[in-house]
Protein backbone atom coordinates (compact mmCIF):
# COMPACT_ATOMS: atom_id res chain seq x y z
CA UNK A 1 0.00 0.00 0.00
CA UNK A 2 1.19 3.32 -1.26
CA UNK A 3 1.60 6.40 1.68
CA UNK A 4 -0.66 8.36 2.05
CA UNK A 5 0.07 11.77 1.36
CA UNK A 6 -1.68 14.73 3.29
CA UNK A 7 -1.06 18.31 1.86
CA UNK A 8 -2.12 20.15 4.78
CA UNK A 9 -3.29 23.59 3.69
CA UNK A 10 -4.63 24.41 7.34
CA UNK A 11 -5.23 28.17 7.76
CA UNK A 12 -2.68 28.96 4.72
CA UNK A 13 -5.79 30.07 2.53
CA UNK A 14 -6.26 33.34 5.11
CA UNK A 15 -10.25 32.69 5.08
CA UNK A 16 -9.97 32.63 1.09
CA UNK A 17 -12.58 30.12 -0.01
CA UNK A 18 -11.23 31.11 -3.50
CA UNK A 19 -7.45 30.35 -2.10
CA UNK A 20 -8.76 27.68 -0.71
CA UNK A 21 -9.80 25.89 -3.91
CA UNK A 22 -6.88 27.29 -5.61
CA UNK A 23 -4.57 24.95 -2.80
CA UNK A 24 -6.93 22.20 -3.58
CA UNK A 25 -5.40 22.23 -7.40
CA UNK A 26 -2.38 22.94 -6.68
CA UNK A 27 -2.08 19.65 -3.73
CA UNK A 28 -3.31 17.85 -6.31
CA UNK A 29 -1.06 18.85 -9.68
CA UNK A 30 1.37 18.58 -6.95
CA UNK A 31 0.65 14.06 -6.84
CA UNK A 32 -0.85 14.53 -3.29
CA UNK A 33 -3.47 12.09 -2.23
CA UNK A 34 -5.47 14.31 0.03
CA UNK A 35 -5.78 18.08 0.92
CA UNK A 36 -6.38 18.90 4.03
CA UNK A 37 -7.90 22.04 6.01
CA UNK A 38 -9.32 22.87 9.72
CA UNK A 39 -13.14 23.60 10.49
CA UNK A 40 -13.70 25.35 13.70
CA UNK A 41 -16.02 27.72 15.30
CA UNK A 42 -13.42 30.20 16.89
CA UNK A 43 -15.58 30.97 19.49
CA UNK A 44 -16.17 27.50 20.38
CA UNK A 45 -12.33 26.81 20.54
CA UNK A 46 -10.72 29.80 21.88
CA UNK A 47 -11.19 32.22 24.68
CA UNK A 48 -10.62 35.58 24.33
CA UNK A 49 -7.86 35.91 26.62
CA UNK A 50 -5.84 32.93 25.10
CA UNK A 51 -2.45 34.44 23.75
CA UNK A 52 -0.99 33.47 20.79
CA UNK A 53 1.67 30.91 20.73
CA UNK A 54 5.78 32.55 20.34
CA UNK A 55 5.57 30.98 16.58
CA UNK A 56 2.43 33.12 15.37
CA UNK A 57 3.62 36.48 17.27
CA UNK A 58 6.66 36.31 15.30
CA UNK A 59 4.78 35.78 12.16
CA UNK A 60 1.45 37.77 12.83
CA UNK A 61 2.54 40.52 15.31
CA UNK A 62 0.65 40.57 18.58
CA UNK A 63 -1.47 43.53 17.97
CA UNK A 64 -4.65 40.92 17.80
CA UNK A 65 -6.21 38.07 20.02
CA UNK A 66 -5.44 34.50 19.16
CA UNK A 67 -9.27 34.36 18.57
CA UNK A 68 -8.81 37.47 16.17
CA UNK A 69 -6.77 35.83 14.32
CA UNK A 70 -8.34 32.59 14.27
CA UNK A 71 -12.03 34.26 13.00
CA UNK A 72 -9.98 36.10 10.37
CA UNK A 73 -8.23 33.38 8.80
CA UNK A 74 -11.21 30.50 8.58
CA UNK A 75 -14.43 30.17 7.15
CA UNK A 76 -17.70 28.59 8.11
CA UNK A 77 -19.54 25.19 7.32
CA UNK A 78 -21.03 26.66 4.26
CA UNK A 79 -17.16 27.20 3.12
CA UNK A 80 -16.55 23.95 3.68
CA UNK A 81 -19.22 22.07 1.96
CA UNK A 82 -18.55 24.13 -0.81
CA UNK A 83 -14.74 23.00 -0.80
CA UNK A 84 -15.52 19.45 -0.10
CA UNK A 85 -17.35 19.62 -3.26
CA UNK A 86 -15.14 21.14 -5.21
CA UNK A 87 -12.22 18.83 -4.22
CA UNK A 88 -15.04 16.07 -5.13
CA UNK A 89 -15.27 17.22 -9.01
CA UNK A 90 -11.23 17.80 -9.30
CA UNK A 91 -10.44 14.41 -8.18
CA UNK A 92 -8.57 14.64 -4.75
CA UNK A 93 -9.97 13.34 -1.44
CA UNK A 94 -10.94 16.81 0.76
CA UNK A 95 -10.20 16.27 4.78
CA UNK A 96 -10.52 18.40 7.64
CA UNK A 97 -9.56 18.46 11.26
CA UNK A 98 -12.63 19.63 13.31
CA UNK A 99 -11.39 21.83 16.76
CA UNK A 100 -15.03 21.91 18.49
CA UNK A 101 -17.66 19.30 18.75
CA UNK A 102 -20.25 21.09 16.00
CA UNK A 103 -17.50 20.98 13.83
CA UNK A 104 -16.97 16.85 14.38
CA UNK A 105 -20.77 16.84 13.77
CA UNK A 106 -20.50 18.88 10.75
CA UNK A 107 -17.37 16.97 9.27
CA UNK A 108 -19.84 14.05 10.04
CA UNK A 109 -22.40 14.56 7.27
CA UNK A 110 -19.96 14.82 4.68
CA UNK A 111 -19.04 10.87 4.13
CA UNK A 112 -15.56 11.38 4.47
CA UNK A 113 -13.99 8.18 4.63
CA UNK A 114 -11.74 9.29 7.48
CA UNK A 115 -11.40 12.23 10.24
CA UNK A 116 -8.23 14.14 11.51
CA UNK A 117 -7.94 15.20 15.21
CA UNK A 118 -5.33 17.29 15.60
CA UNK A 119 -2.59 17.12 18.41
CA UNK A 120 -4.39 19.36 20.88
CA UNK A 121 -7.67 17.81 21.05
CA UNK A 122 -6.06 14.62 22.22
CA UNK A 123 -6.52 15.16 26.06
CA UNK A 124 -10.15 16.28 25.07
CA UNK A 125 -12.75 13.78 26.11
CA UNK A 126 -16.06 15.02 25.33
CA UNK A 127 -14.51 16.14 21.93
CA UNK A 128 -12.41 12.44 21.09
CA UNK A 129 -16.18 10.68 22.52
CA UNK A 130 -18.07 12.90 19.54
CA UNK A 131 -15.11 11.56 17.32
CA UNK A 132 -15.53 7.95 18.40
CA UNK A 133 -19.35 7.75 17.77
CA UNK A 134 -18.76 8.97 13.96
CA UNK A 135 -17.54 5.49 13.56
CA UNK A 136 -15.07 6.04 10.85
CA UNK A 137 -11.08 5.91 11.11
CA UNK A 138 -9.62 8.50 12.83
CA UNK A 139 -5.91 9.76 12.10
CA UNK A 140 -4.79 11.16 15.58
CA UNK A 141 -2.00 13.76 15.49
CA UNK A 142 0.45 12.76 18.71
CA UNK A 143 2.32 15.74 19.26
CA UNK A 144 3.26 17.23 22.91
CA UNK A 145 2.01 13.50 23.94
CA UNK A 146 2.77 10.90 26.60
CA UNK A 147 2.23 7.08 25.45
CA UNK A 148 -0.38 7.20 28.31
CA UNK A 149 -2.17 9.90 26.56
CA UNK A 150 -2.25 8.49 23.86
CA UNK A 151 -3.61 5.28 25.31
CA UNK A 152 -6.40 7.40 27.02
CA UNK A 153 -7.54 8.91 23.59
CA UNK A 154 -7.45 5.53 22.02
CA UNK A 155 -9.34 3.56 24.97
CA UNK A 156 -12.11 6.45 24.26
CA UNK A 157 -12.36 6.44 20.62
CA UNK A 158 -13.05 3.13 20.73
CA UNK A 159 -15.44 2.91 23.10
CA UNK A 160 -17.73 5.22 21.04
CA UNK A 161 -17.38 2.88 17.92
CA UNK A 162 -14.43 4.17 16.45
CA UNK A 163 -13.48 1.82 13.34
CA UNK A 164 -9.27 2.19 13.09
CA UNK A 165 -6.69 4.38 14.35
CA UNK A 166 -3.53 5.64 12.59
CA UNK A 167 -1.11 7.29 14.74
CA UNK A 168 0.88 10.23 13.27
CA UNK A 169 4.16 11.01 15.55
CA UNK A 170 4.48 15.13 15.46
CA UNK A 171 5.93 17.56 16.85
CA UNK A 172 3.99 21.26 17.44
CA UNK A 173 6.92 23.63 17.26
CA UNK A 174 6.72 25.44 13.85
CA UNK A 175 9.27 24.93 12.64
CA UNK A 176 10.22 21.81 14.30
CA UNK A 177 13.94 21.81 14.87
CA UNK A 178 15.72 19.07 12.99
CA UNK A 179 17.23 18.07 16.56
CA UNK A 180 13.91 17.82 17.86
CA UNK A 181 12.03 15.58 15.46
CA UNK A 182 12.62 12.71 16.77
CA UNK A 183 11.29 10.45 14.01
CA UNK A 184 12.26 6.51 15.04
CA UNK A 185 9.69 7.72 17.85
CA UNK A 186 7.36 6.46 15.22
CA UNK A 187 7.89 2.99 15.19
CA UNK A 188 8.16 3.11 19.07
CA UNK A 189 4.30 4.04 18.60
CA UNK A 190 4.08 1.32 16.18
CA UNK A 191 5.83 -1.59 18.83
CA UNK A 192 3.17 -0.09 21.63
CA UNK A 193 0.18 0.46 20.30
CA UNK A 194 -0.04 -1.73 16.81
CA UNK A 195 -1.40 0.41 15.12
CA UNK A 196 -0.52 2.00 11.53
CA UNK A 197 1.49 5.02 12.02
CA UNK A 198 2.91 8.20 10.10
CA UNK A 199 4.01 11.07 10.52
CA UNK A 200 2.43 14.90 10.85
CA UNK A 201 5.78 17.01 9.70
CA UNK A 202 6.35 20.32 10.75
CA UNK A 203 10.07 20.73 10.34
CA UNK A 204 11.63 23.19 7.31
CA UNK A 205 12.42 20.94 4.52
CA UNK A 206 11.46 17.62 3.45
CA UNK A 207 14.15 15.21 4.81
CA UNK A 208 11.88 13.71 7.31
CA UNK A 209 9.22 12.70 5.15
CA UNK A 210 11.26 10.94 2.97
CA UNK A 211 12.74 9.45 5.95
CA UNK A 212 9.92 8.66 7.38
CA UNK A 213 8.62 6.55 3.96
CA UNK A 214 11.64 5.04 4.76
CA UNK A 215 10.81 4.30 7.81
CA UNK A 216 7.55 2.88 6.96
CA UNK A 217 5.31 5.21 7.60
CA UNK A 218 1.11 4.92 6.03
CA UNK A 219 0.63 8.54 6.37
CA UNK A 220 2.52 11.59 5.79
CA UNK A 221 1.25 15.01 6.49
CA UNK A 222 2.92 18.13 5.37
CA UNK A 223 1.98 21.81 5.73
CA UNK A 224 2.35 23.83 2.20
CA UNK A 225 1.66 27.23 0.67
CA UNK A 226 1.20 29.08 -2.23
CA UNK A 227 3.47 31.64 -1.28
CA UNK A 228 5.21 31.41 1.79
CA UNK A 229 5.30 35.45 1.75
CA UNK A 230 1.47 35.55 2.45
CA UNK A 231 0.43 37.17 5.77
CA UNK A 232 -0.46 34.30 8.11
CA UNK A 233 0.95 32.04 11.24
CA UNK A 234 2.16 28.55 9.00
CA UNK A 235 3.15 30.33 5.92
CA UNK A 236 6.65 30.50 6.68
CA UNK A 237 6.76 26.77 8.29
CA UNK A 238 5.19 25.46 4.60
CA UNK A 239 6.49 23.97 1.79
CA UNK A 240 5.93 26.23 -1.91
CA UNK A 241 4.39 24.17 -4.52
CA UNK A 242 8.04 23.18 -5.76
CA UNK A 243 8.89 21.57 -2.68
CA UNK A 244 5.99 20.11 -2.35
CA UNK A 245 5.73 18.75 -5.72
CA UNK A 246 9.74 17.49 -4.73
CA UNK A 247 8.58 16.06 -1.49
CA UNK A 248 5.85 13.83 -2.83
CA UNK A 249 8.67 12.46 -5.86
CA UNK A 250 10.98 11.37 -3.09
CA UNK A 251 8.67 9.73 -1.09
CA UNK A 252 7.01 8.18 -4.11
CA UNK A 253 10.71 6.97 -5.28
CA UNK A 254 11.51 6.12 -1.68
CA UNK A 255 8.86 3.50 -1.83
CA UNK A 256 9.84 2.11 -4.98
CA UNK A 257 13.09 2.05 -3.60
CA UNK A 258 12.06 0.29 -0.45
CA UNK A 259 11.13 -2.93 -2.42
CA UNK A 260 9.98 -6.25 -1.62
CA UNK A 261 12.76 -6.49 1.13
CA UNK A 262 14.15 -9.91 -0.15
CA UNK A 263 17.33 -9.74 -1.95
CA UNK A 264 17.46 -10.77 -5.28
CA UNK A 265 18.60 -10.42 -8.79
CA UNK A 266 16.51 -7.50 -10.16
CA UNK A 267 15.60 -7.09 -13.94
CA UNK A 268 17.54 -4.22 -14.26
CA UNK A 269 21.00 -5.64 -13.21
CA UNK A 270 20.73 -8.83 -14.82
CA UNK A 271 22.34 -7.72 -18.50
CA UNK A 272 25.43 -6.14 -16.58
CA UNK A 273 26.31 -9.63 -14.63
CA UNK A 274 28.33 -10.69 -17.39
CA UNK A 275 30.01 -7.20 -18.06
CA UNK A 276 30.82 -6.79 -14.32
CA UNK A 277 32.12 -10.09 -13.77
CA UNK A 278 35.28 -11.93 -13.89
CA UNK A 279 36.16 -15.12 -16.24
CA UNK A 280 39.00 -17.94 -16.11
CA UNK A 281 41.40 -16.42 -18.90
CA UNK A 282 44.66 -17.54 -20.21
CA UNK A 283 47.65 -15.02 -18.85
CA UNK A 284 50.10 -15.92 -21.63
CA UNK A 285 49.88 -18.32 -24.60
CA UNK A 286 49.10 -21.38 -23.57
CA UNK A 287 49.77 -24.25 -25.77
CA UNK A 288 47.61 -27.67 -26.39
CA UNK A 289 48.25 -30.20 -23.40
CA UNK A 290 50.25 -27.77 -20.94
CA UNK A 291 48.99 -28.11 -17.82
CA UNK A 292 47.02 -24.98 -16.42
CA UNK A 293 48.64 -23.81 -13.71
CA UNK A 294 48.73 -20.17 -11.01
CA UNK A 295 51.43 -18.78 -14.14
CA UNK A 296 49.17 -19.20 -17.11
CA UNK A 297 45.95 -18.20 -16.28
CA UNK A 298 44.29 -15.20 -14.56
CA UNK A 299 41.00 -13.74 -14.31
CA UNK A 300 39.33 -10.90 -16.21
CA UNK A 301 36.36 -9.16 -17.37
CA UNK A 302 34.49 -10.27 -19.42
CA UNK A 303 32.14 -13.26 -16.95
CA UNK A 304 31.08 -14.82 -19.67
CA UNK A 305 33.54 -18.07 -19.66
CA UNK A 306 34.33 -20.06 -16.43
CA UNK A 307 33.40 -18.51 -13.16
CA UNK A 308 36.24 -17.69 -11.00
CA UNK A 309 34.48 -19.80 -8.53
CA UNK A 310 35.80 -23.00 -10.46
CA UNK A 311 39.38 -22.20 -10.22
CA UNK A 312 40.70 -24.87 -8.08
CA UNK A 313 38.40 -27.30 -11.17
CA UNK A 314 40.50 -25.43 -13.77
CA UNK A 315 43.90 -25.90 -11.96
CA UNK A 316 45.85 -28.58 -12.82
CA UNK A 317 43.66 -29.82 -15.77
CA UNK A 318 45.47 -29.76 -19.51
CA UNK A 319 44.42 -27.43 -22.54
CA UNK A 320 42.24 -29.02 -25.03
CA UNK A 321 43.72 -26.48 -27.74
CA UNK A 322 46.10 -23.69 -28.00
CA UNK A 323 45.17 -20.61 -26.23
CA UNK A 324 45.65 -16.87 -27.28
CA UNK A 325 46.53 -14.42 -23.79
CA UNK A 326 42.99 -13.03 -22.47
CA UNK A 327 41.18 -15.93 -24.58
CA UNK A 328 38.51 -17.52 -22.37
CA UNK A 329 39.74 -20.99 -21.26
CA UNK A 330 37.56 -23.95 -22.07
CA UNK A 331 37.60 -27.60 -20.71
CA UNK A 332 36.79 -30.93 -22.52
Amino acid sequence: MSVLIIAEAGVNHNGSLELAKKMALTAKECGADVVKYQTAVPELVISKFAPKAAYQKETTGDAESQLEMVRRIHFDFAGHKALKEYCDSIGIQYLSAPFDIPSVRFLGTLDLPYIKVPSGEITNLPYLEEIGKLKIPVILSTGMSTLDEIESALTILEDNGCTGVTLLHCNTEYPTPYEDANLTAMIDLSEQFGLPVGLSDHTSGWECDVAAAALGADVIEKHFTLDKNMEGPDQKASLDPAELKAMVTAVRNTEKALGSGKKHVTESEARNKPIARKSIVAARPIGKGETFTTDNITTKRPGDGISPMKWYDVLGQTACRDFAEDEKIELN
